[in-house]
């Protein structure tokens, strides 16, 4: 007695036989597709909502935990700090300390000059590098980001920043809305990682990035003439012709010699120390504290000499001590309150960027995994304590962690040795940097911007995708030639566009048989793919939604009548069939089976027969719950393009 399972199967080979009109011998078995079981509705909503925001399964680690310990894992992943810090040694912290001293002379004088940039004092870009690392220590999660103030984010937030405040004539308001608006970038950035949003800012692509920090690299390179050759008045704007104009402008009667001697003197010694260690890569604390050497060097010799009497400009002063409370100083209600809220955002957005894109870097290449959206807590914990703290938007630093990483770091515990160098250096040493010329901050922060203009990126973007191409560009010259925010905002449009471009117009394809096989392939990709006598095979690579189910609909009959055309010309069989191959098609929406019903319809007239090959589960479902699977027959429905060709071929014998 044969087994249930076998007759069963012997019935659906006879039925799917029965199918060809006579042909059954000529047939071979056709696999049925599989209509996955009805789920339920809120199972399956639950199931989507934690694929979408919770796809790492956070609460993996405590699943069968007591409640005692689910709450040590609790306050051990808001504070990393609690975890590796019980297996912290002697060998890790001596790893830390060179690479936090090593980071701490590098940051120093950045600091001084990035606070330069944001039009605000000198000690605000040190309290930047006190306070935020401290906290980022304790709730970060990368083990190899150096934190503080950067060029880029400088630049953008004070250039956001002058256009509603002067900085000059306002100076204490401007400084509160800075505040307001690091308030604002650290509860965009902890949100983001609360709600687990962090996938939002992956819609700046690479690309953009890359224009953007380059374009960004030559305008605060060209800001920083204004030091570098002892210009006094200088234009405000940022863009490329604005500064060009204000330079030449000033050549006969503002530049002065003695500074450009000190600045073109130290930038070449700064140049010198970075390819000493970029050829030799132990070497890799020259171009660490030449930087610092700089300043003390430059600073030496301007007090000898008194250069500050024949125009050199100097720093001057700094204010002694530590970060004083700011909590009094953010605006929480006016109309700062909004201006600091938006430029907080976009500010907020581009630190939060840079300091993602350096921790998977990174974290890629000591092989340890990074949490993105604890990151983004970190990021933002950190800035809204700095905002209280006197403190402006601070990230992760390019140059700075690549060097912590150089320098042998361990853990995230460099940035507190680092903090501390700063507090200690706010304490005691800022007085020091009284005669420290501006021409030497300004070549220390063209040395460090040089980085940001990644060639090799662009001339791999170029060939890898134009359009990409296109957007790197579009953001670069944008903020060369325009400004920092409309070059960002070029940036993000391009990218939305990409995105809107890709989903609207989705790639369709001819397919072929590959001789001597039955696979089917893009004939494009294999011409020796041969097309099969009155059928048209056609495969859409992508979701079809309601913004390309028209366009999916009119490719196809185009590729149809060209067809159609081609075969009339070299008097080839007619068509008689479409198979549509949806391997690729991961969902469909009402739109799209209405675009499909269209297709059927049209297609009828023409005297064609719709049939269609290996629609996914999520599609399958939607096919059959719209009825769309009734209308052309569920027997127009196979598995593989190879199962369609043999139901249509032994048609096409008796129509031919």
């Amino acid at each position: 007695m044969g087994h249930p399972m076998d007759a069963e199967l012997e019935k659906k080979e006879m039925d799917f036989r029965s199918l060809s009109n006579g042909q059954a011998a000529n047939v071979p078995y056709i696999h049925k597709v599989g209509v996955p079981p009805k789920q339920n509705l809120l199972k399956e909503f639950k199931v989507t909502m934690k694929e979408t925001f919770f796809a790492d399964d956070p609460l993996r680690s405590f699943k069968d935990q007591p409640r005692s310990r689910k709450l040590v894992l609790g306050i051990q992943a808001i504070f990393p700090i609690l975890e590796w810090g019980r297996s912290y040694n002697l060998t890790k912290f001596r790893g830390d300390l060179i690479s936090g001293l090593t980071i701490a002379s590098l940051c120093i004088p950045q600091d001084i000059g990035y606070s330069k940039l944001a039009n605000l004092a000198p000690q605000y870009g040190l309290y930047s590098s006190f306070v935020p690392p401290l906290i980022y220590a304790a709730m970060g999660s990368s083990r190899d980001i150096a934190i503080g103030p950067v060029a880029v984010v400088s630049l953008l937030l004070g250039t956001l920043l002058q256009n509603e405040i002067d900085p000059i004539k306002h100076a204490a308001e401007y400084r509160q809305l800075a505040f307001t608006a690091t308030f604002f970038a650290g509860i965009c950035q902890a949100t983001l990682g609360v709600f687990r949003l962090g996938f939002l800012i992956d819609f700046l692509s690479h690309a953009a990035i890359v224009g953007f920090m380059g374009g960004a690299a030559i305008t605060i390179a060209l800001q920083q003439l204004k030091g570098f050759l002892g210009i006094k008045n200088f234009t405000k704007k940022t863009d490329i012709i604005s500064v060009l104009h204000s330079i030449f402008d000033s050549a006969h009667h503002g530049w002065n010699w003695q500074t450009i001697v000190i600045g073109a003197t130290f930038l070449t010694f700064l140049l010198l120390a970075k390819y000493i260690g970029k050829m030799n890569k132990k070497l890799f604390w020259v171009p660490a504290i030449a930087p610092l050497i700089s300043v003390v060097l430059s600073t030496f010799f301007v007090f000898i000499t008194h250069a500050e009497k024949h125009g050199v400009e100097i720093v001057r002063h700094i204010e002694k001590g530590i970060n004083p409370s700011s909590v009094d100083q953010i605006y929480f209600s006016g109309e700062y309150l909004v201006k600091g809220f938006r430029i907080g955002i976009v500010a907020g957005m581009i630190a939060l960027t840079e300091a993602v894109a350096i921790g998977r870097t990174f974290a890629t290449m000591k092989d340890y995994q990074l949490d993105g959206n604890k990151e983004m807590v970190a990021l933002g914990a950190m800035n809204v304590v700095g905002s209280m703290t006197s403190c402006y938007v601070a990230t992760g630093s390019f140059s700075r962690s690549a060097v912590n990483y150089m320098a042998g770091c361990q853990t995230a515990a460099s940035n507190i040795v680092m903090s501390c160098v700063v507090f200690l250096t706010l304490q005691f040493i800022t007085p020091l940097f009284k005669y420290t010329p501006n021409a030497i901050l300004a070549a220390i922060i063209i040395s460090a911007v040089i980085n940001l203009i990644d060639f090799e990126a662009a001339i791999l973007i170029f060939k890898i995708d134009k359009f990409d191409f296109v957007a790197c560009m579009g953001a670069f010259f944008g903020v060369v030639f325009v400004s920092v925010e409309i070059g960002l905002l070029i940036a993000v449009s391009i990218s939305f566009a990409k995105i809107l471009l890709q989903v609207t117009r989705p790639r369709t394809a001819i397919l072929g048989k590959i001789p001597r096989t039955t696979v089917y392939r893009n004939i494009r990709q294999y011409p020796e793919a041969n097309r099969v006598p009155g059928v048209l095979i056609v495969r859409i690579d992508s979701a079809v939604y309601f913004s390309n189910s028209n366009y999916v609909k009119e490719r196809i009959l185009r590729w149809l009548t060209d067809e159609e055309k081609q075969g009339n010309d070299d008097y080839q069989t007619k068509i008689q069939f479409l198979v549509v191959e949806m391997s690729p098609v991961t969902d469909v929406d009402t739109s799209g089976i209405h675009a499909f019903e269209e297709l059927y319809r049209s297609l009828q007239k023409k005297g064609v027969q719709l049939v269609l090959a290996n629609p996914g589960p999520v599609v399958i479902d939607k096919l059959h719950a719209s009825g769309f699977a009734n209308l052309i027959g569920e027997d127009k429905i196979f598995l593989t393009v190879a199962d369609a060709i043999a139901f249509c071929s032994p048609k096409l014998v008796e129509e031919a």
